[in-house]
């Protein structure tokens, strides 16, 4: 019903002709189907491991990647001939694949601590156990029940799952984009997705504890304000805005109270916050940001001591 109800909403727009970017939760053959209606075309993720008989195929084929960036590879296939032709792209992350891998390593161990002497374990207290795992999909599916109902390792699963390390699949009906472009219009959906994460979760949009129409606009617009200056600080540092934060979170203003009155000092600036600021082209914040006393102001000209005067007053240090 979403799929539907906004390519309608966008036919209104004329905008019928257009690429729909999809997760694989949007996938089935309805949806792709209704996708191309008016002209248009999809560009979908497919489930890897209930995928269908065509994604299946298309990841067992042999072929050589292309590098598209630095941590990107891709590899065309097609399915089929003629009108029942399907064009698949075959994605690989080699860093990615690494992490896989060591997740799974870290899987594997701990279900061996789990599984450890349970073959003399009762009945009840293993199927108690395999409960347990169930609920963990990534578990379940690296371990295996004998006739009797003991615990194995599936060193087969772990083989079956090494072969996805790093890996996703698109399904596309567009026949004139690249490869390349294909993998980069899906990075951008996932791009999209963690913005939307970034929204809710750093930058707290929710909940919106406002009533009136204007403010939860407001509300909403200085998010989204928020989240593009996260992406620029990003972009700019080459690096991920949590740990920037971090990173000037360990920069502190401290204020002092001396016999001369009240005055606040930031800390030194660390060669990483400097590199920080070096990148933004942002200015370093002053060193003496205020003080507040007694000064003592003596005038220009010869005169008596008694002509001193004292008073209060605020002086703002930019540096």
């Amino acid at each position: 019903m979403i799929i539907r109800r906004i390519k309608d909403d966008l036919a209104g727009w004329m905008l019928n002709r257009v690429v729909w970017v999809a997760d694989r939760g949007f996938n089935s053959v309805a949806n792709r189907a209704y996708l191309q209606s008016g002209g248009g075309h999809y560009v979908v993720a497919e489930k890897l491991r209930s995928a269908s008989s065509d994604a299946k195929e298309a990841l067992s084929r042999p072929g050589r990647y292309h590098k598209v960036t630095g941590n990107l590879e891709v590899k065309e296939v097609r399915v089929k001939e003629g009108a029942r032709s399907q064009r698949f792209v075959v994605c690989f992350n080699p860093e990615a694949a690494e992490r896989d891998k060591q997740v799974r390593d870290n899987l594997v161990e701990y279900l061996e601590s789990q599984i450890k002497d349970s073959d003399s374990w009762t009945k009840p207290k293993r199927d108690e156990l395999a409960g347990k795992l169930r609920t963990k999909p990534a578990l379940w599916r690296l371990v295996r029940r004998d006739d009797d109902g003991k615990f194995q390792i599936d060193k087969l699963a772990i083989a079956k799952e090494a072969k996805l390390d790093g890996k996703w699949l698109l399904r596309t009906s567009d026949q004139s984009l690249s490869p390349c472009d294909l993998a980069l219009a899906y990075k951008q959906l996932l791009e999209v997705e963690r913005g939307w994460r970034d929204t809710k979760g750093s930058l707290g949009l929710r909940p919106v504890s406002h009533h009136q129409q204007d403010r939860i606009r407001s509300h909403i617009q200085l998010c989204w304000l928020g989240l593009l200056l996260m992406r620029v600080i990003e972009n700019g540092t080459g690096d991920t805005w949590r740990n920037v934060r971090n990173e000037l979170d360990r920069m502190h203003l401290v204020t002092m109270e001396t016999k001369d009155g009240r005055f606040s000092q930031r800390t030194a600036i660390t060669p990483k916050q400097a590199e920080i600021f070096r990148d933004l082209k942002i200015r370093e914040p002053g060193r003496y940001l205020d003080f507040e006393g007694t000064l003592e102001i003596i005038p220009a000209h010869r005169g008596s001591r008694s002509n001193t005067t004292q008073m209060s007053k605020r002086v703002h240090f930019p540096y």
